[in-house]
């Protein structure tokens, strides 16, 4: 399974941006995709995930109701709409498919 990450960006606090996570390969095997983010320095947090089938998603309680997890299964691509963004979601974001197989961070900065 090989991930890609992307959609990242500089905006403003407030703003909205859209990540995208697209899956390729053994994509039948996958189970959940989670995405993460990590600022330099810190410990990697997790954000939020959806199951692969698309019977659930959950979030870390610091972006719940600000952050939204979608799934399209004919493009095998997980979203992260992010919206409301403050300064302290500045991060490098990755997806990672059952915390195996990850992607390349793609930097998210929001300036105040």
């Amino acid at each position: 399974v090989q991930l890609q990450a992307s959609g990242g960006g500089l905006v403003q606090a407030g703003d909205s941006l859209r990540l995208s996570c697209a899956a390729s390969g053994r994509t039948s095997t996958i189970y959940a995709v989670g995405w993460h983010r990590q600022v330099q320095g810190k410990e990697r947090e997790f954000v939020g995930g959806v199951s692969w089938g698309g019977g659930g998603m959950w979030y870390a309680d610091s972006v719940k109701g600000r952050f939204t997890i979608s799934i399209d299964k004919v493009k095998n691509t997980v979203y992260l709409q992010m919206n409301s963004l403050k300064p302290e979601d500045t991060a490098v974001y990755y997806c990672a498919a059952d915390d195996a197989y990850w992607g390349q961070g793609t930097q998210v900065t929001v300036s105040s």
